[in-house]
């Protein structure tokens, strides 16, 4: 259920915007739509940005499994020290008088002189999506102090991890696995950002479907395992609202274009579209 300024908005079938909108973004739309969660907004414009970052999320986790960047645990993690310092815990550390926007590129760019682990992975496609979205400048601002080490993230990025099952494409999911090999800790679970409805990115498993990734994870279990890997019921997103502030200005015109509505009509509680 999506929500502006505290009214419910349908988005109809036959809506000449709709038409306008690439599949992707439409395809997102009527899956916020279809939820009972309701996501709310103070405008079409927030809303817009939103589906703009998700779909640059997912084309993010989809070139970096194309990237070259390899899995690693913390102790062997590397980096291109060309942009990053690699200090003894496994993090990244930006240097000096280093471009965040462009850091974060060159793991895509030259991602055979990386290796990182899972949670890190995760962190650096909402990175890449973000760059995308609000342009190098803005991201050098809101980022100048870039750290890439497992779930430690920059508080501009405002990741929050919310309980439920409704997960939208580009949410960050957990596949746990309960019954882990000891020796194999690294598999004790697979974070994944969702690419559609059944289809996911994880880091060192590469893009699967669910159950490729639980048959992964369960091939990694301790023995005489009893319980299976499972998606834990939970997501993990950016914080899209403060993020839209700093949305790049031909997209904020072109998304406003977009949405535009031909005509409009209240019918009960519900805002119409058409």
């Amino acid at each position: 259920m999506i929500r502006i300024n505290g009214t419910t908005v349908q988005f109809d079938d036959d809506n000449e915007n709709l038409a306008l909108m690439n599949k992707e973004e439409i395809d997102i739309l009527q899956t916020m739509a279809s939820h009972q969660d309701i996501y709310e907004y103070d405008s079409f414009e927030q809303l817009l940005f939103e589906l703009k970052m998700r779909i640059e999320t997912i084309v993010a986790a989809e070139e970096l499994n194309r990237s070259g960047a390899r899995f690693a645990t913390f102790e062997t993690s590397f980096c291109n020290e060309e942009y990053w310092d690699l200090i003894e815990t496994g993090a990244f550390v930006l240097k000096d008088d280093t471009s965040p926007a462009e850091a974060v590129l060159d793991i895509y760019s030259q991602g055979d002189k990386y290796a990182f682990e899972c949670a890190t992975a995760m962190v650096i496609v909402f990175y890449k999506a973000a760059v995308e979205s609000v342009g190098k400048e803005s991201f050098d601002h809101l980022f100048a102090d870039l750290v890439l080490y497992d779930w430690h993230y920059d508080k501009d990025i405002g990741l929050m991890t919310t309980r439920g099952n409704e997960f939208i494409p580009g949410d960050c999911i957990y596949f746990k696995n309960p019954d882990f090999d000891p020796e194999t800790p690294y598999w004790r679970g697979e974070n994944a950002i969702v690419i559609n409805e059944d289809l996911y990115y994880g880091h060192g498993i590469g893009i699967k479907n669910a159950t490729e990734i639980i048959e992964h994870l369960n091939n990694h279990r301790k023995t005489n395992a009893t319980e299976s890997a499972y998606i834990l019921s939970q997501h993990t997103r950016p914080d899209y609202r403060t993020l839209s502030n700093y949305s790049l200005p031909q997209t904020r015109s072109a998304q406003i274009n977009l949405i535009t509505p031909v005509s409009q009509a209240f019918i009960g509680s519900n805002f119409y579209i058409f």
